[in-house]
């Protein structure tokens, strides 16, 4: 038997954050929040553009890291199999950045992890077994769940950013309704079903 690398966008990612990780805690002290932190409202500078996009890079410690790391490593693979490697790398690019942007324009509390790219997997990974004209029973109960629970625990004073788990699962529910959107059209077209 030999190891197989069967997600390289879930696997790349997942390294990428475990390097950024250990850089930061052996060698250069706080990359992760000089490097890859969005500053809040009325924090934020032009010169942090990037971190738009990389904030789900860096983490806070190693807990948040594996926390994250957790659900995308269970989830992402089943999601590019299903999707394939370049739309799944998309949606977490997307994602990212609706993320990102939001937390720039509306909120003080700065932003770093990958926790809305895990919740928009999570959210996601309800439409994988869909029907034509069918809205996933499971998507309903891991919308009122995840979704109804980071609502409520917005209102506590924490550290968390409820709104980037929030953003994650619709930006995830978005993705799902335009994949059905996408299967619906293209299902009266034989041999175009992919």
């Amino acid at each position: 038997m030999r190891i197989k690398y069967n997600a390289p966008v879930v696997l790349t990612f997942a390294l990428l954050c475990a390097l950024v990780m250990l850089l930061s805690e052996w060698i250069i002290p706080n990359l992760n929040y000089s490097w890859f932190m969005v500053p809040g409202k009325g924090s934020f500078h032009i010169s942090k553009l990037i971190t738009i996009f990389t904030h789900v890079i860096g983490h806070s410690d190693w807990l948040h890291l594996i926390s994250n790391f957790t659900l995308i490593l269970l989830i992402g693979p089943m999601l590019e199999e299903s999707y394939g490697s370049y739309p799944l790398l998309l949606m977490m690019i997307i994602t990212a950045f609706v993320t990102g942007i939001l937390i720039v324009f509306f909120f003080r509390n700065p932003l770093l992890g990958s926790s809305g790219i895990a919740f928009m997997m999570i959210l996601l990974s309800s439409f994988t077994n869909f029907s034509k004209g069918e809205i996933p029973l499971t998507f309903i109960l891991v919308l009122i769940l995840y979704l109804g629970s980071e609502f409520l625990d917005s209102f506590n004073a924490d550290n968390i950013s409820q709104f980037a788990h929030i953003v994650g699962g619709l930006c995830g529910s978005f993705f799902g309704f335009v994949r059905i959107g996408k299967n619906k059209n293209t299902a009266v077209m034989p041999g175009r079903n992919k």
